[in-house]
């Protein structure tokens, strides 16, 4: 497996922080929002973190009823 370079790493990061504000917006606890998309509080923590596989963006995006367009369609992404 190859080493992320430094716009990985950026990408990542604003993964991070797109789904934590998505988690925030809809109200919800870390806790809350995890039970209610029935995974542990651990995995979602790691998201809000680390960031997360374009396959697990997916399954967030059908969580919360947007689409993957629309996750990246915002501003940190630009």
């Amino acid at each position: 497996m190859r080493k992320l370079d430094n716009d990985d790493i950026d990408l990542k990061k604003k993964i991070a922080l797109r789904i934590k504000s998505l988690r925030k917006a809809t109200g919800k606890g870390m806790t809350e929002f995890a039970k209610d998309t029935y995974k542990d509080k651990q995995s979602q923590n790691r998201w809000e973190k680390e960031g997360a596989s374009i396959f697990t963006i997916n399954k967030f995006c059908k969580e919360i009823g947007i689409t993957i367009s629309e996750f990246f369609n915002d501003p940190i992404f630009r």
